[in-house]
């Protein structure tokens, strides 16, 4: 009964993976289609300024979030000053901030007839060309907001990898006469720079997948690329084409963070992990590092917020009515539908590798979760070439057979948004299930073989109830991301269907600044739920840790 539940899982596990996959191989094909004279069109006047703003973008947002997410991960690591135990998770807040919320509410502070530069010409005088005042809708803004929002990822991953470094290296160089800066620079940011370039990759994914700040700022990057072309002009094969051009930069960014990886690994030598003797900073010194750590914190998380909570006194009388229940119903059901989907799919998933762990079932694995690499756009242009081809073939029968007309079965529905949004999301749960799987002993498994259970029922009986806490968590995660979702639900949404997200693009979009912050607050809100869980996490961790690491 055993070889034939797991002859049974492993072509399962298979045809999973292939139908997940369909999206990326889908814009994988179009690139060997024929072109037409749209294609050739873009390719004479537009192509070059999208290559080369993805490419300032994502170099700009590189060296922001580098700068921002590696010193605040050393002053939080090793350093002691006033405030750092707060910090300690409070840097992580930006997490829960859209960037394209992020620039709506900066739009609405600093632009022209924003609240600062009014009062700057009311108090001066001064009138339009007076005076400067840095461009917010800019590349260099949109740098700004994405790297405010963004450092987290390689500051999480930083510091965990400082914390993890051996303790005999670090003193050792002290013995040798070397400073912080010493340190910092010929010690520990070697050990620590694969990690460091793993959160700079995930960083420059989420900045190539990025629509709605780029696109309020009226950037040509390949995401509005693919926006204008799709709905501007109408054609499939040149927007499948774009958004080849988009994964071929994704791919990179995977290709140069495994290749950092396997280049520079480190080993603890020592069999126990003891204290390290931090850096207790005195004076401007201190001062210096709780200003380096306050800054990220309060410009990339508490001062959009607060902008949007003072917006959204003004304006929720009138926003928050029936229609805004209805958005938020969409969001929700959205969100918790793929999120189900989501963790069933991951604990097939997970399950079948724990129980058949061959090349076939960890390639087949590795092909379903590439899609939260893939941006947004990339997905839903890859989910409605193929379901539009499909509803048309379904069409024809009905009308051939029956005389009748299905209409769009899977193309312009609920069930296109909901796929496209396991593709994205599902390596996120996957990953924290398998996590979850990896505590849980093999000797479990061998006791339940022994008293008469099947594969599926120790799955269900054992394995699903001993990780409660990682679906849980691998659900909520899965949830708020489909929350902040914007560019696969704008291409995929059904007609009038809209969700929060939409409704806050939209509005922003139409100068309606003030009444996009019910929605955006909400989408914030939501967004802060996995932070704290995240932050609660690191705090247990740290006490559990206390007298062997710091």
């Amino acid at each position: 009964m055993k070889n034939i539940t797991i002859s049974i899982w492993r072509p399962s596990i298979v045809v999973t993976a292939l139908i997940l996959s369909i999206p990326i191989l889908t814009i994988a094909i179009s690139v060997f289609e024929p072109t037409g004279e749209n294609w050739q069109h873009l390719k004479d006047t537009v192509l070059k300024e999208y290559i080369v703003n993805s490419m300032l973008l994502t170099c700009g947002v590189g060296i922001g979030t580098l700068l921002i997410g590696v010193s605040t991960a050393w002053l939080t690591a090793m350093c002691s000053f006033p405030g750092k135990n707060l910090f300690v998770w409070l840097l992580l807040l930006p997490l829960a901030m859209p960037a394209y919320i992020v620039a709506y509410t900066y739009t609405g502070m600093f632009d022209f007839a924003g609240p600062l530069q009014t009062m700057v010409r009311d108090w001066t005088g001064w009138r339009y060309r007076d005076y400067y005042f840095p461009q917010i809708r800019s590349m260099g803004g949109a740098i700004t907001m994405l790297s405010l929002v963004l450092y987290p990822y390689v500051y999480l991953l930083g510091r965990s990898t400082f914390l993890e470094q051996s303790v005999g290296v670090m003193e050792v160089s002290r013995t040798l006469d070397c400073g912080p800066w010493t340190v910092f620079y010929k010690v520990a940011l070697p050990l620590a720079r694969p990690a460091i370039v793993a959160g700079l990759s995930l960083a420059l994914m989420e900045t190539l997948a990025d629509y709605g700040t780029v696109a309020f700022f009226g950037l040509g990057v390949f995401t509005t690329g693919i926006f204008r072309t799709w709905f501007g002009l109408g054609d499939y094969n040149s927007a499948a084409k774009l958004a080849s051009l988009l994964l071929f930069f994704v791919f990179a960014l995977i290709i140069m963070e495994r290749v950092s990886r396997n280049k520079a690994r480190y080993h603890n030598s020592s069999g126990k992990l003891t204290r390290f003797s931090e850096y207790r900073l005195k004076g401007l010194k201190a001062w210096g590092a709780f200003a380096s750590c306050a800054i990220p914190v309060f410009l990339g998380f508490f001062l959009p917020a607060a902008q949007l909570f003072l917006w959204a006194m003004e304006t929720w009388s009138e926003m928050v009515d029936d229609r805004f229940f209805e958005l938020a119903r969409n969001s929700f059901l959205l969100g918790f539908g793929a999120a189900l989907i989501s963790v069933i799919l991951a604990l097939f998933l997970g399950y079948g590798k724990r129980i058949i762990p061959g090349k076939a079932t960890i390639a087949s694995i590795r092909m379903a979760s590439i899609g939260y690499a893939i941006p947004g756009t990339v997905v839903a242009v890859g989910v409605i070439i193929p379901f539009a081809w499909l509803d048309g073939r379904i069409d024809t029968f009905m009308q051939s057979s029956f005389g009748i007309s299905s209409g769009l079965i899977l193309s312009g529905t609920i069930v296109a948004v909901m796929f496209a949004y396991v593709v994205r999301f599902l390596a996120i749960s996957l990953q924290t299930v398998e996590s979850g799987l990896e505590k849980i002993k093999p000797s479990m498994d061998d006791a339940a073989r022994s008293l008469g259970c099947r594969p599926r029922e120790t799955l269900y009986k054992i394995h699903i109830p001993l990780m409660k806490s990682s679906t849980l968590t691998a659900m909520m995660i899965v949830f708020v991301d489909v929350m902040k979702e914007l560019p696969a639900t704008l291409i995929l949404r059904p007609f009038d269907f809209n969700t929060l997200a939409v409704r806050a693009f939209e509005l922003a979009s139409d100068e309606r600044l003030a009444d996009s912050s019910t929605a955006a607050l909400t989408i914030v809100l939501v967004g802060l739920v996995p932070v704290i869980y995240l932050s609660k996490t690191i705090s247990h961790s740290r006490l559990d840790q206390g007298n062997t690491k710091i």
